[in-house]
């Protein structure tokens, strides 16, 4: 996906987000994330917001804090939560092609990095946001793109989850195969103890499947949704699920 197509993602999944999170109320809780209320999801991605365009805009070439506002609550948070999200498009439109700062996973620019992280860090916080909403209002979050899906599936396997943080050890080698039925890919983790290696194909016999349409397999393996479906060692995909919060 080209970095246009992120940051229009990131513009619709930032209104969605804000819309549920004013109709559950701030004080519902999100039965995506355990403990949380919706003021903590909308302080963290309002927070997440605001770090990720000061980066861009003020050329950070190294890592700055990320600061909560928990004096911040109802209306008055909905609002900066959208004021936010407003700065970061236009940060992220604006932004010089070439602009050099930090950033945390590999991309063809810092700026393409950005974009894309932002993309799914909003859209996985959207699902959180209407998992608050009652069932009478919403049956199921709204829908997301098989192509989406997918990039947001490579993002985390070969971005997130190769990174030292992963806890996604084994002491014995293990493979887990990842397949997206509706758009023939596949993945090959290769779990150790070291971080997870995976790359696309199937470049390796699996000790455990997890497949499923694109998007509901981009929402599992962020634990958000049950795998679609499980073949051999299910005691792997068990493993990923416990071992893989972010």
């Amino acid at each position: 996906m080209e970095t246009a197509e992120h940051v229009r993602v990131v513009d619709t999944e930032g209104q969605l987000l804000a819309a549920a999170a004013e109709e559950a109320g701030v004080d519902a809780k999100v039965s995506t994330c355990p403990g949380w209320q919706v003021r903590d999801l909308v302080r963290h991605q309002g927070a997440v917001h605001r770090w990720a365009a000061s980066h861009i805009a003020e050329g950070h070439t190294s890592r700055q804090p990320l600061e909560s506002p928990d004096h911040l609550d109802g209306d008055e948070l909905l609002a900066w939560f959208r004021e936010g999200h407003g700065q970061l498009l236009d940060t992220l439109r604006g932004a010089r092609p070439d602009v050099d700062c930090w950033a945390f996973l590999p991309a063809p620019s810092p700026l393409a990095f950005w974009a894309r992280r932002q993309a799914h860090e909003t859209t996985v916080h959207r699902v959180d946001a209407q998992s608050a909403l009652t069932r009478v209002s919403r049956d199921e979050p709204d829908p997301i793109t098989t192509e989406f899906g997918v990039d947001g599936i490579d993002e985390l396997l070969t971005g997130f989850h190769a990174r030292s943080r992963s806890k996604v050890r084994s002491d014995v080698p293990r493979v887990l195969r990842v397949r997206a039925t509706d758009a023939d890919v596949t993945w090959t983790v290769r779990i150790t103890g070291e971080p997870p290696a995976a790359e696309r194909g199937a470049s390796a016999p699996a000790d455990c499947e997890v497949a499923g349409p694109a998007a509901r397999l981009y929402l599992a393996l962020w634990n958000r949704l049950p795998f679609p479906d499980v073949t051999g060692d299910a005691a792997l995909a068990a493993l990923w699920r416990e071992r893989s919060g972010i």
